[in-house]
Parts: C-alpha cells; sequence; structure tokens
C-alpha cells in the first residue's frame, strides 16, 4: 500500500524517480559529452525535431528557460551545424528553428538510446505497468503545467 505520509516512504519514491532519470539520460549524456555538449542541448535538438519550424519563441515556452538560458546552447548547436534558424515569411524578425541532416542524424542516435532502454523496461514491466507510468508522467507533467 502506498503511503505517501511516511518520510521513508517518501525517500523511497524519490530515491527510485532520481535513480531512473539518472538512467534514462545516462548514456545520451555520455553521447553529448563527446560532443562537448550537455542535457539542454538534447531538449533543444529533441522539440525542434518533433516540431520542425518552431521559433524561438515557442522552443522557449516548451523548455520553460529564459531568453538568456537559450542562447549559449542554441547559439552552439547553430555553430556546429545541427540546427538552422531561418526568418519566418510573415515576420523577418522572428526566427524558426530546423534541425540541419547532421542533428536530424544526432538527435535520432541520442532518441533511439533511450527508445531502447524503454522497450527493456517494458518487456520487463509489462504493458499494465508502462500505461500507469506513462499515466503518472503525463499527471506530473500537468501539475507543471499549473505554475
Amino acid at each position: 500500500m502506498t503511503d505517501l505520509k511516511s518520510q521513508t516512504f517518501q525517500q523511497d519514491v524519490m530515491q527510485a524517480f532520481f535513480e531512473a532519470y539518472q538512467g534514462f539520460t545516462a548514456k545520451p549524456d555520455q553521447m553529448l559529452a563527446v560532443e562537448g555538449l550537455s542535457r539542454v542541448h538534447q531538449r533543444i535538438l529533441f522539440f525542434v525535431a518533433r516540431h520542425p519550424g518552431l521559433s524561438v519563441s515557442d522552443l522557449l515556452s516548451c523548455l520553460k528557460v529564459s531568453k538568456q538560458a537559450l542562447n549559449t546552447p542554441l547559439r552552439q548547436l547553430l555553430e556546429l551545424g545541427l540546427v538552422i534558424s531561418e526568418p519566418a515569411n510573415d515576420d523577418k524578425r522572428k526566427r524558426l528553428l530546423e534541425l540541419t541532416e547532421a542533428g536530424i542524424a544526432f538527435e535520432a542516435r541520442l532518441r533511439v538510446e533511450q527508445v531502447n532502454l524503454l522497450e527493456r523496461c517494458l518487456e520487463h514491466a509489462g504493458e499494465a505497468a508502462f500505461e500507469g507510468w506513462l499515466a503518472f508522467n503525463r499527471a506530473l507533467a500537468a501539475e507543471r503545467a499549473k505554475t
């Protein structure tokens, strides 16, 4: 039975969550480090891959970071030729982001590592557990969206 009133259980749950996240990000973190990049770079690549033509303003909203926090990692991805920034047709002040071929390939390599991990965990935990985990993560995201 879940008892989130118990400090020991709270700590067990939080430790499991923190360790799971470390497991989820470990291999991509290694791959990013080889390129001199970090997790924030992966997050940028992920959202630009998921939404080609994403504006910088919309990317800021997805990442929930300040313009200042986004500036350096985005500039690095542009300099490495992984992302391109083009002016929007309707407003030349608005910058739209897309991955280059190299960016598409790199983002896919990072994502495949994490998808492979998720597949192994799904196989181990079963479909019902995976659906519960997905529902739980969506509920966490919904709580974040309220703030």
